[in-house]
């Protein structure tokens, strides 16, 4: 990226790559996260990251960070990389010995920052292959929609498979129902109509996700959350996935099935990147 002179991480304001070993988000996961693409020194839709950390911990139980002096960290952990990733975590901060939250935590703010993937253009253009991943999500209703540290349901998904002309695997729940990659978000498209899955009982709740959904209804394309099943996904014209830093990648495979990349999908790709450019030319916000 040739800018590995500049600073690449701050904890708690500070120039650092070391957290303590009592840090509960290293003990037990506990704490939250959020990625964010880096565009021309501006981290894009700042303000819903942001929202969805601060609702995770209130959600968490655990302090807020003060939402100023994050966007300032922030600001001077990225003002210099025209492009790149960046990685906003917040734990409970350091506790003593088993799971009783500590009654006064002190956060641990980690804000760093990684090099642009290596994504081959094709796969936002002609499609990327999906796989079946056989790791299953838990339900949990208190957890779901929030980016929470616990992430080794998607690890040990992501394990699966070495392929690297697959970048990513669907994941279901206990019943066998479509919910998310194992780092994206999932979108059907039939008949005219856009669907995602419903996340009321697991998965993240995507901040591109809820910016494709918002850009469709401005366009008049019919969208909805919905509780599918791989019949749906089956039954699909069109198949596409979001995060924050893949944009969207079409789905043109997933096991023996094929797809073309739709109409639905390319417009909806256009418009999130005529949106994003728009962010990376005005303000952070």
């Amino acid at each position: 990226m040739g800018d590995d002179h500049h600073l690449r991480c701050l904890i708690n304001g500070a120039a650092a790559e070391t957290v303590s070993v009592f840090d509960r988000g290293l003990q037990y996961g506990d704490g939250l996260f959020e990625t964010l693409a880096v565009v021309a020194g501006r981290p894009l839709y700042w303000e819903p990251h942001l929202q969805r950390l601060m609702a995770g911990c209130r959600r968490l139980a655990i302090p807020q960070p003060d939402p100023e002096v994050l966007y300032r960290e922030a600001l001077e952990l990225v003002g210099q990389h025209s492009r790149g990733v960046l990685k906003v975590v917040v734990t409970r901060g350091v506790g003593g010995r088993g799971y009783r939250p500590p009654e006064r935590p002190a956060p641990t703010r980690i804000l760093s920052i990684h090099p642009w993937p290596d994504h081959p253009e094709t796969w936002r253009t002609v499609g990327v292959r999906l796989r079946l991943c056989s790791q299953r999500l838990g339900s949990d209703a208190g957890l779901a929609g929030i980016k929470h540290l616990n992430r080794l349901e998607q690890v040990l998904a992501r394990a699966e498979w070495s392929d690297p002309e697959v970048p990513e695997g669907l994941m279901l729940d206990m019943d066998g129902r479509p919910i998310e990659g194992t780092m994206s978000n999932l979108f059907a498209v039939t008949d005219g109509l856009l669907r995602t899955p419903d996340l009321s009982t697991c998965g993240v709740a995507g901040i591109i996700r809820a910016r494709i959904m918002e850009l469709a209804e401005a366009m008049g394309i019919p969208c909805r959350e919905a509780v599918l099943d791989m019949a749906d996904v089956g039954r699909a014209q069109e198949l596409f996935l979001t995060n924050s830093v893949i944009g969207v990648w079409p789905v043109n495979a997933l096991e023996d099935r094929r797809w073309q990349v739709g109409p639905v999908t390319r417009r909806l790709s256009r418009a999130l990147m005529q949106d994003a450019a728009g962010l990376s030319a005005t303000s952070l916000w």
